[in-house]
């Protein structure tokens, strides 16, 4: 469950280390994001030489929460870290690797890029 202002970690090789969620798409009652959301984040950590810089707004889409999730098969799921992968206007990864496992559900978002591209699918 991400909010207004939550710190996240990047969970790709963009360049970005550590982002600030500060806007939440998807509508005026969007108080809360889940995995597969789309949110506008601000860089606040980055590599030097890389395609992100400190400062920048760019979207990303959550693919980790701390706060555990129930599937429909009564099964709930949550990890360690807060992370996002950072998307492009076409959504589609801006890095070329994605870094620890990600969820299933990021294929019915259509997020078919992202769950092709991580080392593990949960």
């Amino acid at each position: 469950m991400i909010t207004f202002l939550s710190n996240l970690n990047c969970a790709d090789n963009s360049g970005a280390r550590f982002v600030q969620c500060i806007k939440l798409l998807g509508g005026s009652f969007h108080k809360r994001a889940y995995i597969g959301d789309i949110v506008v984040v601000a860089v606040k950590k980055a590599k030097v030489d890389k395609k992100v810089k400190k400062g920048e707004v760019r979207k990303g889409v959550i693919v980790r929460t701390k706060k555990p999730f129930q599937r429909s098969n009564q099964m709930s799921i949550g990890f360690d870290t807060n992370s996002v992968v950072l998307i492009n206007a076409q959504k589609n990864p801006i890095g070329t690797r994605i870094f620890g496992p990600v969820t299933k559900e990021l294929r019915k978002s259509g997020f078919v890029r992202i769950v092709s591209m991580a080392p593990s699918v949960i």
